[in-house]
């Protein structure tokens, strides 16, 4: 007797194609960036186990005439750690922040399936190399600074490459709930890779980068395998980016060709998949001056990079932080620093959500970063006042500070990618991504620089530079959200006219 059909591939079945294959590249993307940031996280959670406080764990059996640091990890065992490694920290973010304008280039001229899956298992190979100094006892700076800059470089294929296919396959329609939820990614690998990391942090800290390491090779090779570009490659119907829709319009294939299976002309989507695919159909690539004309692109690409430089603070710093006025263990500040990156998924779902809503991406932005400032000043102040304090004001200092963080590196990337000005086409994507996640990693390389030269001062000091970042931020979108005011104060007295 033959058993019925399972019923998750009778779901699958009913799905519509298109849909699946949405789906599949959603869920693929998802793991690999997921798995990028997994493999970023560990530097900080293992900063602590490179230079503990050696005097709490006995005397030094070595009877080495200084107790408090006999056992640290040289070359971090002097009183410059901090600055050793705010120096491991900007070797790898000043080479993603330089790669990465270059990599948008490459990511819109190269298959994305084999530039993003080669990259992932050379970040592999390069995180595994760190971890590898525990094991090979090497106690050299500039080996670790090397291994740093290498992966640096090669973690700029990630994020060009998986914008671009999801801006492949998604319109603009819920652009900013979907990618909210999706970017999700961000916060989960951080919080997988602290968890990872903080397994063997205490006892062998070289498999906190070698596990890890492992993870994003065999992602990458998964990617290989089953990674879909382009909807057109398999079928299917490409997304709606912008309707325009006026009494101009007397092609009505030219409305169709982006709607779906269903068609005024009653063409099958079956031909109209295999009409993109002709090579005289093919866009040229966008230059790089050129993504840089596209409206917003500049504005938007300098309010993350103090944005980006305020998250990659707390992503770099925040479990020692924890660790120096809280006086948690490694392990212990490692699970903490979590909680954060829990505020950053609901923050980007939100912010993608009410930026849907109001279709104003630029102000839900700003709004975020105003309130943030006051928050980050009372979680310095009040925030290491009990454990459910601690708690409560990491969520909702993750929410604000990487929700804009969020929303601008997604939704907006895609928006601008695919912007009207460039009549269609849509080779802009990776550019544009590239630019404005590239020019925010330069701040998320001065963000960590900054805080190890500052947080000798006092940790204070510290979160006064992050509080007139986020003011900068915020400063920088005022011309696009005073457009976005007034558009919607134009719209309203269409309304109000229209009623009357």
């Amino acid at each position: 007797m033959r058993a019925a059909l399972a019923p998750g591939v009778r779901l699958l079945r009913a799905l519509p194609r298109d849909s699946r294959y949405r789906g599949l590249t959603l869920v693929l993307t998802f793991l690999c960036y997921t798995s990028y940031h997994l493999s970023r996280k560990p530097i900080s959670i293992v900063k602590s186990q490179l230079h503990p406080n050696c005097s709490a764990l006995g005397p030094n059996p070595r009877n080495d005439s200084n107790s408090s640091t006999w056992c640290s990890w040289a070359p971090f065992d002097g009183d410059n750690y901090k600055e050793l490694f705010g120096a491991l920290d900007n070797a790898f973010l000043v080479a993603y922040a330089i790669g990465m304008f270059i990599s948008g280039i490459f990511g819109e001229r190269l298959p994305l399936r084999y530039y993003l899956s080669g990259g992932m298992v050379l970040s592999g190979l390069f995180t595994a190399l760190f971890g590898l100094g525990y094991f090979w006892n090497i106690h050299v700076l500039w080996y670790f600074i090397i291994v740093q800059v290498c992966n640096g470089l090669v973690q700029t294929t990630g994020w060009p490459s998986v914008v671009a296919c999801v801006g492949n396959w998604f319109g603009k329609g819920k652009r900013g709930l979907i990618m909210g939820i999706w970017n999700s990614h961000t916060s989960v690998g951080n919080i997988l890779g602290s968890l990872i990391a903080g397994v063997w942090v205490s006892s062998a800290w070289g498999l906190s980068f070698v596990v890890p390491g492992i993870i994003i090779a065999v992602m990458g090779i998964i990617c290989f395998f089953f990674l879909v570009e382009y909807p057109e490659d398999v079928g299917c119907s490409p997304p709606l980016h912008h309707v325009r829709v006026t009494s101009n319009e007397k092609d009505p294939e030219a409305i169709t060709s982006n709607e779906g299976p269903l068609s005024i002309s009653g063409q099958s989507s079956t031909d109209r998949s295999d009409s993109p695919k002709e090579p005289a159909e093919e866009p040229e690539a966008i230059s790089f001056f050129g993504a840089l004309r596209i409206p917003g692109v500049v504005e938007f690409s300098l309010c993350l990079l103090f944005a980006k430089l305020v998250s990659y603070t707390f992503l770099y710093w925040l479990p020692l932080y924890i660790v120096n006025v809280a006086h948690f263990g490694a392990k212990e500040a490692g699970d903490l620093s979590t909680l954060f990156d829990v505020g950053g998924i609901l923050g980007g779902i939100f912010a993608g959500l009410i930026s849907d809503y109001t279709g104003g991406r630029a102000t839900t932005c700003c709004v975020m970063l105003v309130v943030a400032a006051p928050v980050l000043f009372l979680y310095n102040h009040v925030g290491q006042n009990g454990i459910g304090t601690s708690i409560a004001m990491l969520i909702v200092c993750g929410a604000l500070v990487n929700g804009p963080y969020a929303l601008i590196t997604t939704a907006v990337s895609a928006d601008l990618g695919t912007h009207e000005s460039l009549k269609g086409n849509a080779k802009a994507l990776s550019t544009v991504t590239a630019i404005i996640d590239g020019t925010g990693s330069i701040g998320a390389a001065l963000g960590p620089l900054l805080a190890g030269l500052i947080s000798p001062t006092g940790w204070n000091n510290v979160f006064y530079m992050l509080i007139a970042a986020d003011v900068l931020a915020c400063l920088l979108l005022a011309r696009v959200v005073v457009k976005e005011i007034r558009g919607w104060c134009g719209c309203m007295a269409r309304k109000r006219g229209y009623v009357r």
